[in-house]
């Protein structure tokens, strides 16, 4: 299976990096980050990142200031968050989300052992992201714009993207990505579960996509790879 045509790529799923957390509460599997252009000055090392997380216990979430998050539960019996003072927040129900920003202090509970959740991350006011978690059962139709990127994540099952430069197929774990430049329209294709992210750029431009573990050659996207970041 090809890795990429024009317009279109898969990331491997053994291409991604797994890290532990800091405070040994559990895992990060990053799929992918990337910055929206190369003058971006901010601390941080990206504009914008999808990641699963493997929560083993209790304990706060990580700050990222200016940053907008998504999150899916995607395994496991749930988790309880309190966000600011709000009330608390129970996702015990797959597939249910929350969304939140990234400088309010948020505390996880387990409700009944380890959960994993679907992560995405966009700088606020540069990028805007759409999440849903869904079964993929037949075709669906995507419509590239430019400034606009898919990703499908293989949760279960097989997915393929078909554009008019060819089609990718992608496996469980899994993450096909579709630029702007596939043509008029993209056919998602399969059978089984995937999570499907649309990121738009406020001023339309190719995101900058960076795979934390992978030397596949990116020009297929009409992007430049950043600089590895150790």
């Amino acid at each position: 299976m090809p890795e990429a045509v024009a317009g279109l790529h898969r990331l491997r799923a053994r291409d991604s990096r797994r890290v532990r957390w800091r405070n040994d509460g559990g895992w990060t599997t990053e799929i992918a980050r990337g910055r929206v252009d190369a003058s971006s000055a901010h601390d941080d090392d990206f504009d914008w990142r999808l990641s699963i997380a493997d929560i083993e216990s209790d304990g706060p979430f990580s700050p990222f200031p200016g940053m907008d998050r998504d999150l899916v539960l995607i395994a496991g019996t749930g988790i309880e968050l309190d966000i600011d003072e709000a009330a608390p927040l129970r996702l015990d129900r797959r597939f249910q989300q929350v969304r939140f920003a990234g400088e309010q202090r948020v505390n996880c509970r387990l409700l009944a052992g380890p959960t994993r959740d679907f992560n995405v991350i966009v700088r606020r006011g540069a990028l805007v992201a759409e999440t849903v978690a869904r079964p993929l059962t037949g075709s669906m139709l995507l419509f590239p714009r430019a400034g606009t990127t898919w990703f499908a994540h293989v949760l279960a099952g097989t997915a393929s993207a078909r554009a008019d430069s060819g089609s990718i197929e992608a496996e469980c774990g899994d993450t096909l990505v579709i630029g702007a430049d596939t043509g008029h329209r993209v056919v998602l294709d399969g059978a089984g579960e995937i999570v499907l992210v649309r990121l738009a750029d406020a001023n339309p431009r190719a995101l900058r996509l960076q795979e934390p573990a992978s030397a596949v050659p990116l020009s297929a996207l009409g992007v430049v790879q950043p600089e590895h970041h150790g």
